[in-house]
């Protein structure tokens, strides 16, 4: 049996049928293609900017090559800058990304230029966090500001959706898939049964044209499409049964790793938060000092430590071999100290950096029998992601969209490492502490 529609809750089909609804479809599509090409400007200056900094710059200053020091100074910068950005400008330039995902609404225009410039210095200067949160902030606002560009007293429900249009095309082209924002989206905003495809529609039609314009531009620029994906994996085909206590143990091993980096970050968060400006140069210093540690004691580079890793997860896959195991726990430990740091202060996406030290855990763990390369990676990509996440149907969709050709015949072994580490990490999070409420004061005798 079904129950009875709430009184006075909107019905899905009356809406679908409106005109209205017919007019907030066609501008979700212009507002598509708006958002998409914001986010592949953006991404590819974040992409230019990074290159300038860390290899032109240097040799600009009359430097042979980048100096192994060259990092600290530069991250120190980009702490200053982000912290006048968040302290001086109008919002909060972006949310706190230790926090996870967490529905916010549609983001004011005013608020625009702090998410812009906090997110691109972030991601410019080599912190250590993603861009997939900003992009879902600035297609909001971008939706939201062509919305009230046309109509300024455009009702809330109409801004809600066209937000969340911009959203979606921003945040699809970045994962590869208008599937995967969706489950992003649907997962973070916890999307009633009733209401799904009314609120949906708008961004899959948004994020389908952004889409189209993604490889439009790629074609027109060559710049690259940037989304994400490893080409050319080994091949995996049937899970076995020691694979599948692999994906235990994996799981329980992420919610471990995971949650001690979370609760590092939400830690120093209010400390951060108390004296923005001093602070977030230091949270910025900490990161370098890491970086720097890693190159010292290994042969590979500051690099492996800094920036998302979103682009460095394809070369650490191909060239697995090329690694032993201590410098790969050298690496998790270096980029789990600095992801905590960034997640702490800085303004960016919570999603790839984590990726990248399942991604590493895998890798590692593939040295012990019983564990092909393939299958550590997946398992380890999906078990961190939820685990920083919060979202099991998004972790799991994302790693099986990474794994290109051998992503459906993972998804068994990732279904069970992302669920032990999200079960995990929920027995490993302390419950927060509720205020009783007061008693009621009862009148005396008088």
């Amino acid at each position: 049996m079904t129950s009875a529609p709430q009184q006075g809750a909107p019905d899905p089909g009356t809406i679908l049928r409106s005109r209205g609804y017919l007019v907030i479809l066609v501008f979700g599509a212009v507002v598509g293609l708006l958002a998409a090409l914001v986010a592949y400007f953006f991404l590819k200056w974040v992409g230019v900017a990074q290159e300038y900094v860390f290899t032109t710059l240097p040799k600009d200053l009359g430097l042979d090559a980048e100096p192994t020091w060259w990092p600290i100074p530069i991250l120190a910068i980009s702490g200053l800058l982000v912290g006048l950005t968040i302290q001086y400008l109008p919002g909060t330039s972006g949310h706190e990304p230790a926090e996870g995902f967490k529905a916010s609404g549609p983001v004011r225009p005013i608020e625009l230029p702090g998410i812009i410039i906090a997110s691109f210095v972030t991601l410019s200067l080599g912190v250590v966090l993603g861009p997939e949160a900003p992009l879902i902030a600035i297609g909001s606002g971008v939706g939201v500001l062509a919305l009230r560009a046309l109509k300024r007293d455009a009702p809330d429900q109409a801004v809600m959706l066209i937000a969340g249009a911009g959203s979606f095309a921003a945040i699809s082209t970045l994962l590869g898939s208008p599937l995967a924002g969706a489950f992003l989206l649907m997962e973070v905003a916890g999307v009633g049964a009733a209401m799904t495809g009314v609120v949906l529609l708008p961004g899959l039609l948004a994020a389908g044209i952004g889409a189209l314009i993604f490889v439009g531009l790629d074609s027109l620029t060559g710049f690259g499409t940037f989304s994400l994906a490893v080409p050319d994996l080994p091949a995996f085909s049937t899970p076995t049964g020691a694979e599948f206590l692999w994906a235990i143990g994996i799981g329980v091993a992420a919610a471990v790793v995971g949650t001690a980096i979370r609760r590092l970050a939400l830690l120093a968060q209010p400390i951060v938060a108390r004296r923005r400006i001093p602070m977030t140069p230091v949270a910025g210093i900490v990161v370098g000092v890491v970086a720097v540690a890693f190159a010292a004691g290994t042969d590979k580079g500051a690099s492996e430590v800094l920036f998302s890793g979103q682009s460095a997860l394809p070369s650490l896959i191909d060239n697995a071999a090329t690694w032993t195991v201590g410098a790969l726990l050298l690496l998790m430990l270096c980029k789990g100290v600095a992801y905590a740091a960034s997640l702490s202060a800085f303004r960016g996406g919570p999603t790839f950096p984590g990726m990248f030290i399942g991604a590493a855990g895998g890798v590692a763990l593939s040295h012990l029998p019983g564990l092909p390369l393939v299958a550590g990676v997946a398992m380890g990509i999906g078990a961190m992601t939820v685990v920083m996440l919060g979202l099991p149907l998004t972790s799991v969709l994302i790693t099986a969209l990474f794994m290109q050709s051998d992503g459906v015949a993972l998804v068994p072994l990732v279904i069970v490492a992302v669920v032990v580490a999200y079960v995990a990490s929920k027995r490993f999070t302390p419950e927060p502490i509720v205020a009783a409420a007061p008693s009621p004061v009862r009148p005396g005798p008088e």
